[in-house]
């Protein structure tokens, strides 16, 4: 029975016992509510989150004074001073650090009749990823107990259901807070009303001695409703906050939350706005009814889920608990299923974090117990927020990447004034954190993590992707290209005459890393870092295509030509690897987790075959990171998969899948940087994606990383830019059969040694000895490889 229920059922995660700790509790969300379930019997524990609540208000983070240091800096720089630099630009040019996304609280409901759970073992908890559901099953004194939860996307709210078998339910209901609050409960239903920090101390462990400021008037504040529905039995309000049901043979509890955020600009409504909203997403839900949630939840969430399907093939592991299974693929054993099943589990954690009108994901995705969460769960954009959306548009989750867009808009908007203040330059400038307050400034610390203006320029990329694999001149005219054009502004200006008349950075790092110069001492600023000027180089061409499109400001079209050919190239240095800076510096920490001078690599499209110098060059310099300990932490290893996919090695990528889920997975499959980070989570899917279908430079790769391992497999509903849906099936290694959609008419090409066979959705077939076929809007095509008798 278990073979044919993984059979039917391969996309879920269970387990035979509770969690014990939270990185093995089961997630759900929407993008804008989460949870936590942990699956307990006696008391079960629901760790909520709400993806607005946040320490800190509105404020003016840009310093003035930064300014008057640029010119002496970049006089320093170019005279060889780079550790002078780097200290005045510490002491002068540096900012505050971001506010920390806070934990909302904990739903307990509890079993109050004494009567023992879980008898002789007989326990299940699960987590569909088809439905979003997650369930337990357990005994519970004559009978068993059925247990399902949910956040639905469609009506905003959490749906909680016992349903009781043998034994009528006696449930205590409860909520607490680690922030500020008050519980309250009349007739069925529970409040909570909290109140969220103005300020949280930096890297507080318990140990600050003013850690946690609450300014009257300045903090967010936020409500919780819980609404319990019973079928048979009492419910009564005990005098302690909490509810008690007795006798019940199923009982519903409906979740809603929210706080008074208005915009990042704008101070907290007020806690009536936070009531309102929470009272009227819970009106709305009691007028639809459980049955019609579930329904109306199921019907949303698996649309999007089940876009795209994959198919690595199926062993004897993949009967097991999943805490198992991955305790034996940690031992060596095969298990591609568990590989598809985390490629799955990473496209469902991006739609539980990241939906239209929400918040986008973070650094925990939507999911945090932390007054002070790792590097404050913020958005990390030197390549851990990239990371989250790499595989929104490929694995057919273009509206999930639509929060990020949002947060662009806003950022640009605060970025304005820090490009102004900071550097007396046009345009928009964001640096290395973001919060809800959308900081564009640097943060505190050290310059090699918070000086480094590029962030905001990354992530105009997500807009020319979005655009790529669906093209929409209205989404390029209206909202990628005024944003791509206000970041090429700034680095127009930005940029300064360097060594042998080159457009330079100046000052410049490459993230997190450091070089040591020639006195032998550790330094991060220096000038015309490999990763700045590949994101600039791609900006500037991004923008010039956009205005060749849109048929608009040709002479910035010109300005940025005339700027792109003054650009360095890329360089090569003494050991054969790709310079990571304008000089062929020695570094202090050769295994560095960042791979940031590989940028022109992955994500970007600029080092490709048609580079072959520079493909030996990224081998080598790959060679000597691993060899030094590069890619120990979950998001790195994660990167290296979209590497070596990209150079085509699928046994190296592969390999990094296996360390990925080996080494850096919790229980609950949740990426461990350490501690968990979901990028890992979202970087790993997208390299197994890249492994199995490329885009880019205008051609359709088939399998272009195919390891040993997938020897024969199939996949589904993946999209490539240019706007097409892609099926692939392969056996021996090698694609069989492949259909593509277009979305809109034009040329097609696929890379491929060899003929193929064309067949149109009418049934023609063409044999096509380039590669290239044209293709309708609409129509689907069926290739197959052509073998000549």
């Amino acid at each position: 029975m278990r073979e044919i229920e993984e059979l039917q059922r391969p996309w879920r995660l269970w387990y035979t016992k509770p969690a014990v700790k939270w990185e093995e509790a089961l997630p759900i969300g929407n993008g804008r509510l989460g949870g936590m379930v942990f699956g307990e019997t006696g008391r079960e524990r629901i760790q909520l989150n709400e993806d607005t609540l946040w320490a800190g208000f509105p404020r003016d983070t840009n310093n003035y004074e930064a300014l008057r240091y640029l010119r002496p800096v970049r006089d320093l720089i170019m005279e060889g001073k780079y550790t002078d630099a780097e200290r005045l630009i510490n002491d002068k040019m540096l900012g505050v650090n971001t506010e920390p996304y806070q934990p909302l609280g904990n739903l307990w409901v509890e079993h109050i009749d004494g009567l023992e759970a879980n008898r002789g073992g007989e326990y299940e908890r699960e987590l569909d990823l088809t439905t979003g559901i997650a369930s337990t099953v357990y005994a519970y004194g004559a009978g068993t107990v059925k247990r399902e939860a949910f956040v639905s996307t469609a009506d905003d709210v959490m749906v909680i259901t016992y349903e009781a078998c043998g034994e009528a339910l006696q449930l205590q209901v409860s909520a607490d807070s680690l922030l500020p609050y008050h519980a309250d409960a009349a007739a069925d239903r529970l409040t909570l009303i909290g109140q969220c920090p103005s300020h949280v101390a930096d890297n507080y462990r318990g140990d600050h001695p003013n850690p946690i400021l609450f300014e009257k008037g300045r903090g967010l504040s936020f409500e919780l409703q819980v609404q319990v529905q019973q079928e048979g039995g009492t419910i009564t309000a005990t005098g302690e906050g909490s509810l008690r049901i007795a006798g019940a043979s199923r009982v519903t509890l409906l979740v809603s939350a929210a706080t008074d955020f208005v915009r990042y600009d704008a101070a907290p409504a007020g806690g009536e706005k936070a009531n309102a909203r929470c009272t009227g997403r819970m009106a709305a839900a009691i007028g639809l009814g459980c049955a019609k949630l579930r329904e109306r939840h199921i019907k949303e969430h698996s649309a999007l889920f089940g876009r795209v399907t994959l198919d690595l093939g199926l062993t004897a592991a993949a009967y097991l608990p999943t805490d198992e299974r991955l305790a034996a693929y940690r031992g060596g054993g095969e298990d591609p299923q568990l590989e598809a099943l985390y490629f799955q589990y990473g496209r469902y954690l991006l739609m539980g974090s990241s939906r239209p009108g929400t918040q986008p994901a973070n650094l925990q995705g939507i999911w945090n117990d932390r007054l002070q969460p790792p590097w404050n769960s913020n958005y990390t954009s030197n390549i851990n927020v990239q990371m989250n959306y790499w595989p929104a548009e490929v694995c057919a989750l273009g509206e999930c990447h639509e929060p990020l867009f949002d947060m662009l808009a806003e950022l640009a908007e605060n970025g304005r004034r820090t490009a102004l203040i900071h550097y007396g330059a046009r345009g928009w400038a964001a640096h290395h954190n973001v919060d809800l307050w959308r900081a564009s400034t640097p943060s505190g610390g050290d310059a090699s993590w918070a000086f480094w203006p590029l962030g905001g320029a990354w992530l105009t990329r997500h807009l020319w992707e979005h655009y790529s694999f669906r093209p929409d001149k209205a989404f390029l005219r209206n909202s990628a290209y005024p944003l791509m054009k206000g970041s090429a502004l700034f680095f127009l200006d930005w940029l300064v005459i360097g060594p042998e008349g080159y457009l330079v950075t100046n000052p410049s790092t490459s993230p997190e890393n450091k070089f040591i110069t020639e006195s032998g001492e550790a330094c991060s600023v220096s000038l015309a870092s490999t990763m700045d000027i590949s994101i600039i180089r791609e900006l500037f061409t991004h923008c010039i295509e956009a205005c060749l499109l849109l048929d608009e400001d040709h002479t910035f079209k010109e300005e940025l030509e005339a700027a792109l050919a003054k650009l360095p190239p890329y360089r090569i240095g003494r050991n054969g690897q790709l310079q990571e800076w304008y000089y062929d510096f020695g570094e202090i920490e050769p295994g560095h987790r960042h791979m940031s001078h590989l940028y022109g690599l992955h994500p970007g499209e600029q080092i490709t075959r048609q580079t072959p110098e520079l493909m030996e060059a990224v081998k080598t310099t790959l060679k000597r990171r691993l060899e030094h300990g590069g890619g120990h932490t979950g998001w790195s290893c994660a990167w290296l998969i979209n590497q070596f996919a990209r150079l085509g090695d699928g046994e190296s990528a592969h390999r990094f899948v296996r360390m990925l889920l080996a080494r850096s997975t919790h229980p609950n499959l949740f990426d461990d940087h350490p501690p968990f980070q979901i990028d890992g989570n979202f970087g790993g899917t997208a390299g197994i994606a890249e492994m199995l279908l490329q885009s880019h430079n205008g051609s359709i790769a088939l399998l272009p990383a195919l390891p040993q391992s997938w020897q024969a497999g199939s996949v589904a509903g993946l999209r490539a830019r240019g706007g097409y849906i892609v099926d692939i099936a392969w056996s021996g290694g090698k694609w069989t059969t492949c259909s593509i959609t277009a979305f809109d008419s034009g040329t097609c090409r696929i890379i491929h040694e060899g003929a193929l066979v064309v067949t149109n959705a009418g049934g023609g077939s063409v044999i096509c000895t380039d590669g290239a076929f044209a293709v309708k809007a609409g129509q689907s095509y069926l290739l197959t490889p052509y073998e000549q008798a």
